[in-house]
């Protein structure tokens, strides 16, 4: 049996990085919203998280769950409002802050003979993030961590006797809490007091890793699928390619895969893939649809409506393609999780659509396979390896499923398409060669990278003694771990000349390159 944390989601933004943080421990664990825990179903359920939120606990619409289905048989971790939750819920006294406490603050003292805190520092740097703050804890819990303005900024109930309402027997593991967030970085000793919750109060064994889950996922794949005919959608990106080398391992010539070209990817980007998926062994269907594509977004400029026509249209392309496989039984898909977690948020406010999340078209019949749904980008990265697939293709920066048309401002026609392909190929190709002082690329040291073509904007430019008055392009990277937040990358200056003035020289149609230094948050990786 599989061992696994519970991460109870009640709406941070940041629930998905403690996933990341106890995958980091090699211990598998699932997100679930906040009143989903699987009662009844948790014999494999070492640990059990419960996340910040952006709600106070005295807000009419914040969430709550039922702390009796888990409180004393499992051991439990609350985070900022999680521990707010705790508190509140089993009788201490939770208050509005004067101000809200947020930022960096140190820990003043710190019981560091309690499990959760061994190893710390005394003065160790932690993360707050609240409006409210715990002014009392609940009878039977101590505090074992303070911060200069936050008394109770960690507290724990031992097991043993407990007078807590909402325990009927005696308390068999133990409730911390914590007001501050772990899972950032800035919280410098984050790492250390999750696996001192997951490996030593849990008792992780740790058995999680990309070996395991190749091993695992192909004999499940064998089991599942049989001698099912399946199809894969594949877009070029590490995803989708795992994805396909994985099935093919498992059940060789009986996948499919169906490369749909919209046009819009990154410049001789169609072919130099199909040649990639060639050295692979896979067998690969290519369509070129970028006719059709090309018709259905003329005159389009809203950023969400271009996403959804491409994704329709993608299925209309592939449904077309798949129906010729008239024995098919099974469509397989990249998806990851934190496409799945995004697009099923709780709180229903969608930020922008998944193309590869959302159910199938009822015509085509068949079953959803999705072999890389509980991993993580980075994850999936090392599962690649462990496939040995080329590393350029294990190291290719995330890009959008519907390509450029999300990185061109306004409409969409193949000569703008043309601009930002030469002005992304200058920029990529040159973050490719450009190696940093370390000796490492700057393509393999950033995130995400693109260009994104403003051709809603005119500005005047000289080029020899004439006047020009074309579009700018702005350049985009960024530093992330999981693409939840991200910082804009610190490329060198000297760099940034350089591919400029190439972009500027050499792309008709720009006379300007401008560079994007904001964050996520506030703004999006993507501009559109």
């Amino acid at each position: 049996m599989q061992q696994k944390i519970i991460i109870l989601d009640f709406g941070s933004q940041t629930t998905q990085l403690i996933g990341r943080r106890v995958r980091e421990l090699d211990t598998f664990c699932e997100i679930l919203p906040y009143n989903k825990y699987p009662v009844g179903n948790d014999d494999d359920v070492i640990g059990v998280i419960l996340s910040g939120s952006p709600y106070s606990v005295h807000d009419p619409e914040a969430f709550k769950v039922d702390l009796s289905q888990f409180v004393g048989r499992i051991p439990v971790l609350g985070i900022c409002y999680g521990a707010q939750f705790i508190s509140h819920t089993l009788g201490g006294r939770v208050e509005k802050a004067d101000s809200r406490e947020y930022g960096r603050a140190n820990l003043q003292t710190v019981d560091a003979s309690n499990p959760l805190f061994k190893g710390f520092d005394q003065h160790s740097q932690v993360w707050m993030s609240h409006g409210d703050t715990i002014t009392a804890i609940p009878d039977g819990f101590e505090i074992i961590g303070s911060t200069k303005d936050v008394q109770n900024a960690a507290f724990y109930h031992a097991p043993g006797n407990c007078q807590l309402s909402i325990v009927n027997c005696q308390l068999e593991k133990g409730i911390w809490a914590v007001q501050f967030h772990p899972e950032v970085y800035h919280t410098l000793q984050g790492k250390q007091l999750l696996k001192n919750f997951v490996v030593d109060i849990c008792g992780s064994r740790q058995e999680w890793s990309a070996a395991s889950f190749v091993e695992s996922t192909v004999a499940t794949l064998r089991y599942q699928l049989g001698n099912d005919r399946v199809i894969l959608g594949l877009s070029g990106g590490v995803d989708s390619s795992v994805a396909a080398v994985l099935l093919n391992k498992a059940i060789g010539s009986h996948l499919t895969c169906i490369f749909v070209d919209h046009g819009m990817l990154r410049k001789n980007e169609f072919q130099q893939v199909m040649d990639d998926y060639k050295v692979l062994g896979l067998n690969v269907i290519g369509v070129d649809a970028s006719e059709k594509f090309f018709a259905d977004l003329a005159g389009v400029t809203e950023p969400e409506q271009k996403r959804k026509i491409i994704g329709r249209d993608f299925v209309e392309v592939f449904n077309a393609e798949a129906k010729k496989i008239t024995d098919a039984k099974w469509l397989a898909q990249g998806t990851i999780y934190p496409d799945r977690i995004e697009s099923l948020n709780i709180t229903g406010k969608v930020i922008k659509s998944h193309h590869n999340v959302g159910g199938l078209p009822k015509e085509m019949h068949l079953r959803l396979c999705e072999p890389l749904k509980w991993l993580f980008k980075d994850e999936v990265r090392r599962v690649g390896r462990q496939l040995q697939m080329p590393e350029h293709l294990i190291t290719r920066h995330p890009f959008p499923g519907p390509g450029l048309a999300v990185r061109i401002l306004g409409d969409i026609t193949r000569e703008k398409v043309r601009i930002l392909q030469d002005a992304d190929d200058i920029y990529i190709r040159g973050l490719r060669e450009y190696v940093d002082t370390d000796g490492e690329t700057l393509y393999n040291k950033v995130w995400q990278a693109g260009a994104i073509l403003l051709s809603t904007v005119r500005s005047v430019g000289v080029m020899g003694d004439e006047r020009t008055y074309e579009n700018p392009v702005a350049l985009r990277a960024v530093t992330s771990t999981d693409a939840m937040t991200a910082d804009w990358a610190h490329l060198p200056y000297d760099f940034l000349a350089k591919v400029s003035n190439e972009i500027i020289n050499k792309v008709r149609g720009v006379n300007r390159v401008c560079y994007d230094i904001s964050s996520k948050p506030p703004a999006t990786i993507e501009w559109e």
